[in-house]
């Protein structure tokens, strides 16, 4: 199923993946569906957290979650607002493989006047590296944002 808005949320991922962090991550849009949004991070030196093994830093990963699960929200609504971060909870359950990309897919899998509730998973060749659940503030146009 497509997204509820496309063209506005076409801006929306293209301006994300012109934030700085994302930039300097090179992290990349991969595709989008109501409710789902998948984002791509390519292995690079710059994102190591140990040169001597060459796994990817765990903040990178925790960046590629956020942002993935920030942007599906999108995917939902009608008009652009303000969505922020009030928790994410992330469990890494194995180190990422070297050289390799990580793929994320994140859900909203509810979405209230208020608040936004996701799940994600960052994956490399099917394998999973990581899960993450958040919940997203919404604040409309005109509502103090």
């Amino acid at each position: 199923m497509a997204v509820t808005n496309p063209k506005m949320f076409e801006q929306l991922w293209r301006w994300f993946m012109d934030l700085p962090h994302c930039k300097v991550l090179g992290i990349e849009y991969v595709g989008a569906e109501e409710g789902v949004v998948e984002l791509r991070l390519p292995y690079s030196e710059g994102i190591v957290g140990n040169p001597e093994t060459g796994v990817v830093h765990g903040g990178a990963v925790t960046t590629l979650i956020d942002t993935t699960s920030g942007t599906c929200i999108y995917t939902l609504l009608q008009e652009a607002e303000a969505v922020a971060t009030l928790d994410l909870r992330i469990d890494y359950l194995r180190p990422a493989i070297p050289g390799e990309d990580i793929v994320c897919r994140a859900e909203c899998y509810r979405l209230t006047d208020q608040i936004a509730f996701t799940r994600a998973v960052a994956y490399q060749r099917e394998r999973e590296v990581a899960h993450g659940v958040g919940t997203f503030m919404r604040t409309k146009a005109g509502n103090g944002a």
